[in-house]
């Protein structure tokens, strides 16, 4: 249902639609386009440290598989939980924006952000173990397993630290925004109030943030013989 010039509502009502829009649909679509436009963006980025990952993976499938041994399977799985924990939250998230159930999104956008603190806290423990047995790749790489040649353990190790270092750079956004949003919920802003397609929005990038690490536990973690 469209508004004309003389009759748009003010911004915070529910149902306006800003001046450079025709209509409420325009500029709900628009806003969902401009979305998915960025998101692939995103996945071309991330596309390009796949691609490389599966080359050199082929390259050297049975030394990658021994030196994935070195990762820790629990707390990737952890972190696996905890992700998925924080999709539901999200979605239940714009569940509540759309019933424009302010206490209820509050609560779950801040159960979104604990997960992802979560999430960063796991992965932190994690990089400190592979720091203390010198496999972050540089200067003071060390590797003493001889069935895989140290090059190429180093090269798994900086595949492994640049894509997982990028998802938890993208984890660190994800929680600034969701945060910036609670806080514009909890006070009834108006490019938040009576319109849930800024909490819908964010959810797709957190969905997609999340995708993207279902796709790195299953390649790195639990690489097949």
């Amino acid at each position: 249902m469209g508004h004309g010039h003389s009759d748009r509502l003010a911004p915070g009502e529910y149902g306006a639609v800003f001046e450079q829009f025709e209509d409420l649909e325009q500029q709900n679509e628009s806003y969902v386009v401009g979305m998915w436009a960025f998101l692939v963006t995103e996945v071309m980025f991330f596309g390009a440290l796949f691609w490389m990952y599966s080359l050199y993976r082929w390259k050297h499938q049975p030394y990658w598989y021994e030196v994935h041994k070195e990762l820790h399977i629990p707390m990737g799985g952890l972190n696996t939980v905890i992700l998925l924990t924080s999709s539901f939250t999200m979605a239940m998230a714009v569940y509540y924006a759309q019933h424009r159930q302010k206490r209820a999104q509050l609560m779950c956008l801040g159960a979104t952000i604990a997960c992802a603190c979560g999430f960063l806290v796991v992965k932190f423990f994690e990089y400190k173990e592979k720091i203390a047995h010198h496999l972050l790749p540089g200067a003071n790489f060390q590797w003493h397993n001889d069935k895989v040649p140290a090059g190429v353990a180093e090269l798994f190790f900086s595949l492994y630290f640049a894509m997982t270092g990028l998802h938890g750079l993208h984890v660190i956004i994800g929680i600034l925004i969701i945060g910036t949003l609670a806080i514009l919920v909890h006070r009834d802003s108006v490019f938040v109030k009576n319109d849930y397609i800024p909490t819908e929005l964010i959810g797709l990038y957190w969905h997609f943030v999340d995708l993207v690490w279902i796709f790195l536990f299953p390649l790195f973690y639990l690489m097949p013989q």
